[in-house]
Parts: C-alpha cells; structure tokens; sequence
C-alpha cells in the first residue's frame, strides 16, 4: 500500500514538482513566465497537495537521463586528480581572482594587503571535503562566493573590521566545508552565494530547452 501523500516528507514531494517544472519547461510545454511563476509557488509551498497542483495539467516527467544531467549540475564537483595541497595567493596594493573552474587545494593561504580578492567557488571542482582558508587581510577587502551546496565556518579575528558571512549552511554530509582562519584587521571579509537556488534551477531549465532545441 503506497504512503499518503501528506506523510511523504514535502522536500521530497517538492523536489518531484520542481524537476516536473523543469522537464516540462525545457520540452516547451509551459511557457518561461509560467515556469518562473509555478517555480516561485513550488519554493513556498508547504502544502502536498498545493504543490502536487502546480503539476497536475502536465504529462511529461523526469527520467534517468535527465536525473543524470541534474546530478552533474547541483552536486559538487570533486576531481580524482590530486593537485597540489596548497594554494599561495598573494595580493599588495592590486586585485587577485579566482574563478570559473578552478581544482580547489586542501588550504589556501591568502595575504591580502590593500588589496582585493575574490575566491569563487561557483563552478570550481574540489578534491577535499575539508579545505581550510588562511586569511591575512589588512587594509584590504576579501570576497568569497560559493554555491548553495557548500558549507561555510568562519573563525576569523576581526579588528576595526567588517566580517559577513552569508552562507546558507545547510549542505548535506558530503558537501564541502570550507573553513575561514586568520585575522582582517581594518579590513572586510565577505561570504555569499553568487547565485540562489531558484537561479540555478533556472539556468538548468533553460539548458535543457536549448540542448532539446
């Protein structure tokens, strides 16, 4: 005998509404503001069966393939290719970046001197699950993006500082936890996602519709 849909836990239910958006979007069913529209209602809901009528007029469902494609865009990428342990990023009186896709070492010493520097790890490729920033910044300001699916400690020693950690922390147990050590001294540290959730799902959906077209 199937479970009852309101003993079903709802992220789950709500996760099966949103990859039916999604599919169904991508193969032109719906249009992008009713997509955008019912993906806003499917991200507040916390009704089953509120969430389970948001797809109630659609036919087309995930399947492996797609289930495929999803788990490469939102699980984090980690790389059986050792690098090297240690990352040196020194910047005095300049401006340093690293973004796009980019291996991750296990500790990345950051001595930032007025200066800036941005870590982004949007789209980087991890080999750790624990990787530890030490962070000397004076004068200086030091920004670090992340993604949704990634954990963030900050211990950092502030002086005459600004210090804002913006990450989500809620990962699951096999997201990488990015650690923060070190001291900003009349300086700033900040710590945010680049891009939300509802963002991601967005930019997946119109990936499909442009590979289905």
């Amino acid at each position: 005998m199937p479970v009852t849909l309101e003993d079903r836990p709802i992220e789950k239910v709500r996760e099966e509404v949103i990859d039916k958006l999604i599919v169904n979007y991508s193969h032109g069913i719906i249009s992008a503001e009713a997509f955008e529209r019912r993906l806003d209602d499917a991200m507040a809901s916390e009704s089953h069966q509120d969430l389970l009528n948001l797809v109630s007029d659609l036919s087309l469902s995930a399947d492996d393939d797609y289930s495929s494609k999803k788990d490469q865009q939102f699980t984090p990428n980690y790389s059986s290719n050792q690098q090297d342990d240690t990352l040196n990023i020194n910047c005095v009186l300049g401006n340093n970046e690293r973004s796009g896709q980019w291996v991750v070492p296990k500790i990345i010493k950051v001595n930032n001197v007025l200066g800036e520097t941005t870590l982004d790890f949007t789209d980087a490729i991890f080999q750790h699950q624990d990787i530890t920033i030490k962070l000397n910044c004076i004068l200086g300001s030091a920004t670090v993006f992340i993604p949704e699916n990634v954990n963030v400690v900050c211990k950092t020693y502030c002086a005459v500082s600004s210090i804002e950690n913006c990450a989500p922390s809620m990962a699951n147990r096999q997201a990488p936890i990015i650690t923060i050590e070190g001291k900003v001294i009349l300086g700033s540290l900040s710590v945010s996602v680049k891009r939300t959730i509802k963002e991601k799902f967005i930019a997946f959906a119109n990936q499909l519709k442009n590979t289905f077209n």
